[in-house]
């Protein structure tokens, strides 16, 4: 994916704000302790809060959150679920300091559970992206690298770590969620419409999922940075 794709997925969300702040998960308790563990503190920067699915998750835990999201639109669905939280920009905050870690968060479908491995084969990469898995999680976050500021930064070599996790949906509540993700955002109306179409169809045919409720085996993947 070129630098001109990858601006046209991470600019896709705000399109669909009102469905991701519906539809897509939380983050399992768990994995945000252990991506705070080297850095305890009273206060994270959450940047790129999205709609704020990982600012809940911190505030349920009892942390101070300062959650930056560039969107209008994300920012809009963050404030209105948790007020009083939530700036487009970096702001200003009396006092406001950060823990010196960073830490990405990613659901991971857990597709060493038959039907899930069978739903990304049917769903297809468009719509169960490279890091949406937990095997080709780790291939892809192993050689992530800091960018380039022009500032000499000091840190530890990336740690991973993943954590059970799950999200009580219906078929037609996972075929919404996927809706939401960015390949799918980007997609031609009528190439969208046939994906969803196949993702329904596959849904509607398995035990698991084609009588109300069932739980969607997740796993939450951290990747930690700890600066030395």
């Amino acid at each position: 994916m070129d630098q001109d794709d990858r601006l046209r997925h991470a600019s896709s969300f705000g399109s669909a704000a009102v469905a991701y702040a519906e539809h897509r998960p939380d983050y399992a308790q768990a994995a945000v302790r252990w991506a705070l563990e080297p850095a305890p503190g009273p206060r994270v920067l959450d940047l790129g809060a999205g709609t704020g699915k990982l600012t809940a998750t911190l505030i349920a835990l009892g942390i101070d959150v300062i959650a930056v999201e560039p969107d209008p639109a994300m920012l809009a669905e963050l404030r209105r679920a948790l007020v009083r939280h939530g700036r487009r920009g970096p702001g200003d905050r009396q006092g406001a300091r950060t823990q010196r870690l960073l830490a990405g968060l990613w659901n991971l479908m857990d597709d060493r559970v038959p039907w899930v491995a069978e739903l990304a084969r049917v769903s297809g990469s468009a719509a169960i992206g490279p890091r949406d898995t937990p095997e080709s999680w780790r291939a892809e976050t192993a050689q992530l690298h800091l960018p380039v500021t022009g500032v000499v930064a000091r840190f530890g070599s990336p740690e991973q770590e993943v954590f059970p996790h799950g999200q009580r949906r219906t078929a037609d509540s996972l075929a919404a969620t996927i809706a939401t993700r960015a390949g799918l955002l980007v997609m031609p109306e009528q190439e969208q419409e046939a994906t969803l179409g196949r993702i329904r169809a596959f849904l509607g045919s398995r035990p698991e999922t084609t009588c109300g409720e069932f739980t969607l085996p997740t796993l939450t993947g951290v990747l930690r940075v700890r600066s030395l």
